[in-house]
């Protein structure tokens, strides 16, 4: 039997679940359902199944180290590759590329397994049943995907229209709610769940065939691209040139060789509040509560706290989201339009839209604590062993205050300790870095004064992620 080779798509931002997810700690990072991110349930639900090779995880750049944490997290770093993407272009180019990386590993029979990572799946045995039954589809040559048996007429999700067998008829886009009532009474028609499964012979066979832009650039971008491990850095040039194109629309509409396994495994692409509240456990009164939360004559509502109290009152059917810096309050039944909000507050060039106030980094975190014109205050927690990059900064100066742990600090031609209550300033202009040679977490208060206190204002000479200037 064909040994199976799972691809985690872990790109995308997740903006209908803003304000928690953003575009640097987007919701398949984030532990939504469980004591796991979205991300770590999906490794979990295939590491150690039998036939089940070291899972290949497709990542953007700005995601890569934080992704790498979080399989540090389970214990699996030796049993990963993180295939990092330089430019997003959708979801035929990121399956071509892993495709192409295994075939570089193994025989062309292995069954490539593509699963979102932001999927959550209640029922594990429906899904394995399912698993084996497009491997034995897949070994056939066929490009399977998963339907998702029905509940109710959704029009969230696109739909697979069923033939005889397990034969596709048609893919079908979103539909309005009086055609969702169709598919629904119809009984052959299944949401459409962005898995698939194929031999890694037949996809690039028939992407070779209906694909063939997307499919050379990306066999360049492999083949340029530069190994770091855990991480395979994809070709940026290569990939810039990529067509921007999902599979559905590049591979699965056009091929002759589509089939669609049908399976009822407690599904959703939590892809919206009001998707989330639908699959949580809820109080008495039909609201799902997290956080310091206090509530009175409040009915089938989703009220999120993660930094104060929040107190609700007479409230039916709403959402209430609060972070550090941002507060959501809408209908649940407007949850998609969530969205919206999210491109006005990008066009707008509000940072709220791509970073929390606490923001990950390869060392370690930063928080913002205060903003005002012409200065900044931020914590930085550095972790023991890890080092900022040699940077300059152009518009501002930097006072650094420690309050937990000693740093090593570079400043131009002098290296030297900072301890514990002590501090130090670094011009605008001097080159500098900071180091955590200790055994626990550094922290210090960093005051930042200067006409441009942007995080862009910053020339780096030497650091150990990879990162440009």
């Amino acid at each position: 039997m064909s040994q199976i080779q799972p691809v985690i798509l872990a790109g995308g931002t997740g903006t209908r679940l803003w304000p928690l997810s953003r575009e640097l700690y987007p919701k398949q990072l984030l532990n939504l359902t469980e004591d796991v991110s979205l991300l770590q349930a999906t490794i979990k639900r295939i590491i150690g199944l039998p036939d089940m090779l070291p899972p290949l995880i497709v990542v953007g750049e700005e995601h890569r180290f934080l992704t790498r944490n979080q399989m540090e997290e389970l214990g699996i770093m030796d049993k990963i590759t993180i295939i990092i993407e330089p430019v997003g272009r959708d979801t035929a180019p990121a399956i071509c590329a892993a495709a192409v990386c295994a075939l570089a590993e193994h025989d062309e029979d292995t069954v490539m397994l593509v699963l979102p990572a932001d999927h959550l799946i209640s029922n594990q045995d429906a899904f394995l049943q399912g698993l084996e039954q497009a491997k034995k589809l897949a070994a056939d040559g066929y490009l399977v995907t998963f339907g998702i048996t029905p509940h109710k007429p959704e029009t969230g999700y696109g739909y697979i229209q069923k033939g005889e067998g397990n034969k596709v008829l048609s893919f079908v886009e979103k539909p309005d709610k009086e055609t969702a009532e169709r598919y629904l009474a119809a009984g052959n028609y299944y949401w459409n769940s962005g898995m698939f499964a194929f031999s890694l012979k037949t996809f690039l066979a028939e992407t070779r065939k209906h694909a063939p832009q997307i499919c050379s650039t990306m066999e360049e971008s492999v083949d340029k691209g530069q190994a770091d491990e855990p991480f395979f850095k994809l070709d940026p040039m290569s990939m810039e040139a990529c067509a921007c194109e999902s599979i559905d629309y590049a591979l699965m509409e056009k091929s002759d060789r589509v089939a669609v396994v049908p399976v009822d495994m407690a599904w959703s692409d939590i892809g919206s509040w009001q998707a989330l509240w639908d699959v949580s456990a809820k109080d008495a009164d039909g609201n799902v509560v997290q956080g310091d939360v206090v509530l009175e004559e409040v009915h089938n509502s989703l009220i999120r706290a993660e930094n104060r109290l929040v107190a609700g009152v007479g409230l039916e059917d709403t959402l209430v989201v609060e972070t550090a810096d941002a507060v959501l309050v809408a209908p649940l039944a407007k949850a998609q339009d969530v969205k919206k909000i999210v491109k006005r507050i990008k066009a707008d060039k509000k940072e709220e839209y791509r970073l929390h106030r606490t923001v990950y980094r390869p060392w370690g975190s930063y928080t913002v604590l205060e903003e005002k014109p012409r200065y900044k205050i931020k914590r930085l927690t550095v972790n023991p062993g890890a080092k900022l990059s040699l940077q300059m900064h152009h518009h501002r100066s930097e006072h650094w205050v420690v309050v937990k742990g000693t740093a090593k600090v570079t400043c131009d031609d002098n290296i030297f300790l900072v301890r514990e209550n002590e501090s130090t300033y670094i011009s605008a202009g001097q080159n500098h870095r900071l180091e955590n040679d200790g055994v626990i977490p550094l922290e210090l208060i960093e005051v930042q004064n200067g006409s441009y206190l942007g995080e862009d204002d910053i020339v780096r000479f030497d650091d150990v992620y990879g990162r440009g200037s």
